[in-house]
This record gives structure tokens, sequence and C-alpha cells, in this order.
């Protein structure tokens, strides 16, 4: 186990000591389990992989044959 020291402004050590002590705890627990909830969290990059999947398994059916040839494309009537 790895030990930190943190500097805090006195009132915020003031509070976090009376938030331990409502909770029978440490601040250096407190510490502990806000730290872990931050590692424990899903990352942006895994958060925007999952949104990819999630993307990619609802689009059914996709060839890339059932694209205009590029002729076609080109004699469409496009409204210009």
């Amino acid at each position: 186990m790895k030990n930190i020291t943190v500097s805090l402004p006195d009132e915020i050590y003031r509070r976090a000591r009376i938030r331990a002590a409502e909770q029978d705890t440490s601040v250096s627990a407190l510490v502990r389990e806000f730290l872990a909830g931050l590692g424990a969290g899903e990352s942006d990059f895994e958060r925007r992989k999952r949104l990819q999947k999630e993307v990619l398994a609802t689009i059914r059916n996709f060839r890339a044959g059932d694209r205009l040839t590029r002729q076609q494309v080109h004699d469409r009537h496009a409204v210009r």
C-alpha cells in the first residue's frame, strides 16, 4: 500500500474530519474510498468504445454492394 500526502485548507480538513466522524471512519478511509471510486469508473475512452459498439450493433444488413456506383451518383438529378 502506498502513502500519499495531501495539503488541504484548514476549513476543508475540518469538514472532512466531521464527515469522517459522522460515518465512524477516518479521513484517510474517506479519501481512499473517494479515490477508489475514481478508479472504478468508466474512463472516457472506455465509454466511447462502449457507445461505438452499441451503435455498430444497431446497424443491420449493411453491405457495400448496396451503394450507388460512381456513375449513378453523378447521374442523379440533384438540385443545384
